[in-house]
């Protein structure tokens, strides 16, 4: 019998945490899910995640928490991230930074186990190691037994994006591409049983410039001055993908698109609790 996987996109700020605090019981409930995989690297005043934040994911029903580029914006995550086993960095840094660059956690019936895995692409993000020969390197780290594999892509091209599924057509069970935080329309299950996206989107405030208040970045893009980037409010969404896989075989069956508008009210408790868990600087970046 098939299992169902839901992967998130980059969660913004309170505006998509307090999202994920509202809809993803429900979605856990109505989809039967057995593992959610969320990247999470924009979690904290919109650059970054904190353990406190890391453990509120868990609470609400995150299963894995992914990272990208920002993952040491907050450096005190450091510490959960050598105590946990729910959280990887990703696996194409440094042998020498901090975290697991995969994991192994149980589906949440415990009847299945699912390797996580993320690796940041090379064109236009930075000085990061292959992620192809990191990746192919961490499936082979990988348990034999475990046949469920899921691959957090932190790329901004899409081509880069579009051939890593094509590389791990066969080897992954879903293979979702996060950071650039505009959902594509390309979601499908490859020849070899490879469920791919090339982004799955935002989960965060979409009235905004990719989850940035407006007015902030025209303000920065038609001055050429420097200023701080706001993580917006309106229009909340969340964003991801729902795989059904073959748990035998760790195959994909189909793929969807998920996005969920609004908050459940305009003040829930879980807002109220978001946004008095922490002083969120502003802070540039995607």
């Amino acid at each position: 019998m098939a299992i169902n996987i839901l992967c998130v996109g980059d969660v913004v700020g309170h505006p998509g945490r307090g999202m994920l605090a509202d809809h993803l019981p429900r979605l856990i409930r109505d989809h039967q899910l057995e593992l959610v995989v969320c990247n999470a690297e924009n979690a904290a005043g919109g650059s970054g995640i904190t353990p406190q934040i890391f453990r509120k994911l868990l609470h609400y029903g995150v299963d894995v928490v992914t990272l990208g580029d920002h993952v040491f914006r907050k450096v005190d995550i450091v510490s959960a991230m050598r105590d946990s086993d729910r959280i990887v960095r990703p696996a194409n840094l440094s042998s020498r930074a901090a975290g697991r660059s995969w994991t192994v956690v149980p589906t949440k019936s415990g009847q299945h186990k699912v390797g996580v895995a993320c690796v940041l692409g090379q064109m236009y993000m930075g000085q990061y190691d292959s992620p192809w020969t990191t990746i192919d390197r961490v499936l082979l780290e990988m348990p034999p037994e475990v046949k469920l594999r899921v691959v957090d892509f932190h790329g901004e091209a899409t081509s880069e994006k579009v051939a890593i599924g094509w590389h791990l057509n066969g080897r992954a069970s879903v293979v979702f591409g996060t950071h650039t935080h505009i959902p594509t329309a390309d979601a499908r299950v490859l020849s070899g049983g490879t469920a791919h996206i090339t982004d799955v989107g935002m989960t965060g405030p979409y009235d905004s410039v990719l989850g940035r208040r407006k007015d902030r970045v025209l303000a920065a893009m038609t001055t050429s001055m420097p200023h701080f980037f706001e993580v917006a409010n309106d229009d909340p969404r969340l964003c991801g993908v729902l795989v059904s896989v073959d748990p035998e075989t760790g195959m994909a069956q189909s793929i969807e698109r998920i996005e969920v508008c609004g908050r459940l009210a305009q003040s829930t408790p879980a807002e109220a609790e978001e946004n008095g868990a922490a002083t969120e600087s502003p802070d540039n970046g995607g």
